[in-house]
This record gives structure tokens, C-alpha cells and sequence, in this order.
């Protein structure tokens, strides 16, 4: 019989009596918050190393992006050139050993300087 934390006395029943209940949590195969719930399943690819998926990771990455150049004082201008323009601009921003946004901010420095 047990009486304390410590103490115990005469013998502990080895088989149950009966009826035993048994109680059974359900678990749900979407649920990933308790990890220990599925740490014997074995799943394909890579582990996962953030519990965010890859489309909200982005999002958060982007926005973070954003945060820094504004940061910066950076503004975000988009442009759409063709083939050969891009491969012009990649060759002279590799020989300057530069980026090309920073190679087309140049050329737009220096023409309008020249304009002004």
C-alpha cells in the first residue's frame, strides 16, 4: 500500500483489476504543434526547420527585405528589358565588379547630371 511520496508499504498489485479504462487522445495528422505526438513517424524529404511554410517564410523574408532597404533609403523601381540589355548590363556590372542595380543607379546618375 502506498501512503506518501516516499513511504510505501506492502505490495503494489502487478496486474490491473478490472474493467480497465483506457484512455486515448486523439491525435490529428494536420496537427504539427505536438511534435512529440509524431516523433516515431518517419516522413520524406528534408526535416522541417520552421514550423512556417514555405509561402508565409516568403512573405515575412520580403517584407523584412523591404524593412531594410527603407532602412537604406532605397525605393523600389521595376523594369522590364529585353534579353540582350540585361546580358550588356550583367558583363559591364561583373568587369566593374559591382551589382547591377548599382550599375544602372550610375548610368542614371550620370545622365542626369548631364541633363540638368
Amino acid at each position: 500500500m502506498y501512503d506518501g511520496a516516499l513511504n510505501c508499504t506492502g505490495t503494489l498489485p502487478l496486474q490491473p483489476e478490472f474493467p480497465v479504462s483506457i484512455l486515448i487522445m486523439a491525435k490529428e495528422q494536420t496537427d504539427r504543434t505536438t511534435l512529440d505526438l509524431f516523433a516515431d513517424e518517419r516522413r520524406p524529404g528534408r526535416p522541417k526547420t520552421n514550423p512556417l511554410s514555405r509561402d508565409e517564410q516568403l512573405r515575412i523574408n520580403k517584407r523584412n527585405q523591404l524593412k531594410r532597404d527603407k532602412v537604406r533609403g532605397l525605393k523600389r523601381v521595376e523594369l522590364k528589358l529585353n534579353n540582350d540589355a540585361v546580358d550588356a548590363l550583367n558583363q559591364l556590372a561583373d568587369a566593374r565588379n559591382i551589382s547591377r542595380s548599382e550599375l544602372i543607379e550610375e548610368m542614371l546618375l550620370e545622365q542626369l547630371k548631364k541633363l540638368a
